[in-house]
């Protein structure tokens, strides 16, 4: 892949990575900028769609997704919807919905017809919701030839198919502070007052945090810990895109973020002393992002076929770069460049789907109870 191809556009700021994780509060973490100018024509209306318009074939896909997929100088929507019509001869929409997965939700709920054949976006916490919330099939399960990474597959079903990551970690500024090697270590005095983080409830961001330190300190320890970190004076603020530009202004040396932060700040030729990524416990969590098919669409093989190209080496690669993320398959097509300013800690950690089921609503609601109106 050509230098070019990705060294993506500057003067995006912090939306540049702001992007995948479908925060109810407008965080994702990875927008692309790049400005390969694909010359796409969207039209958005009142009620928070956006829509694509091509000359594809007779046959059209429509996506349903998070805006920041297709919002932005060159994002990663924009690039799979030229390349994909331009492959398949069919037309591809993308529609965004302001409450994003919570409208198909709240559709199925009520028996609703879907407008959509795909959605992507979904976390875990997206389909344990669906599970606990609605009895039909809502989504089929995919067959994909393609070798995703193990440990970001998050749906027992297959219904859920990864195609990125984030992995959360601290970025911190190392002309002011020393990177904390330890979850134990952000007690200390040494760094009261050095972090901001977000809210569970609204950050997607956030939310892998907290689930992160009930991984590290039991659901018997975790709000203890947390108490910890609030008598060190943590600062939690609503969501990432909050606690983000809070860091940049200097409010902070310390922030809950993502570990592709260099990527960011390297291509917006920003000082990467200020942009250094630390793994507490050289750990990061693992939060994947997947794409499903709904069992009502009517173009069911071209929704497979869909998925397919999400994951062939080229579009892993574009979908990395211009949302800031990992890749979810083992043979992405990355530049030297992109794996130079990308960091992964000696284990990536995450909760499974059996794990969570019955578990993370709890973990969540005392979190908010106890910590953040406490």
């Amino acid at each position: 892949m050509k230098r070019r191809s990705f060294l993506l556009t500057a003067g995006a700021g912090t939306a540049a990575l702001a992007g995948c994780l479908g925060d109810d509060g407008g965080e994702t973490n990875g927008t692309g900028d790049t400005t390969d100018g694909d010359g796409e024509t969207r039209t958005e209306t009142t009620a928070g769609t956006t829509t694509g318009s091509s000359d594809g074939g007779d046959e059209t896909l429509v996506v349903a997704t998070y805006p920041t997929w297709v919002e932005g100088d060159s994002p990663a929507g924009a690039w799979v919807k030229e390349r994909f019509e331009a492959e398949h001869g069919a037309t591809v929409e993308y529609t965004t919905p302001d409450s994003r997965f919570n409208y198909y939700l709240g559709r199925a709920a009520q028996g609703a017809p879907i407008d959509a054949d795909l959605f992507l976006g979904l976390n875990v916490d997206d389909l344990i919701r669906l599970d606990d919330e609605v009895d039909d099939e809502v989504f089929t399960p995919l067959s994909v030839d393609a070798p995703i990474k193990e440990t970001l597959q998050f749906d027992p079903q297959g219904r859920a198919i990864p195609y990125d990551t984030g992995l959360i970690s601290l970025v911190y500024d190392e002309t002011a502070v020393e990177a904390p090697a330890t979850f134990d270590d952000l007690l200390a005095d040494e760094y009261r007052g050095d972090l901001l983080a977000q809210n569970a409830q609204s950050s997607a961001t956030g939310r892998a945090f907290m689930l992160h330190t009930v991984k590290e300190k039991g659901p018997d320890g975790y709000l203890d810990y947390w108490r910890g970190l609030q008598d060190n004076e943590v600062r939690i603020l609503g969501n990432w895109s909050d606690s983000y530009t809070a860091y940049e202004n200097g409010e902070a040396p310390m922030v809950v973020s993502y570990s592709t932060d260099q990527v960011y700040a390297h291509r917006n030729d920003a000082d990467l002393s200020r942009h250094q990524v630390g793994f507490l416990n050289g750990e990061g969590y693992a939060n994947p992002e997947g794409v499903a098919r709904f069992a009502a669409s009517e173009q069911q093989e071209l929704a497979a076929t869909f998925v397919e190209f999400l994951l062939t080496p080229e579009a892993q690669g574009q979908i990395a770069q211009r949302n800031v993320q990992y890749p979810a398959t083992t043979n992405a097509d990355l530049p030297e460049e992109f794996q130079q300013y990308t960091f992964e800690p000696e284990t990536a950690v995450t909760f499974t789907y059996e794990e969570l089921k019955g578990n993370v609503d709890e973990w969540v609601d005392q979190w908010a109870r106890e910590i953040a109106q406490g």
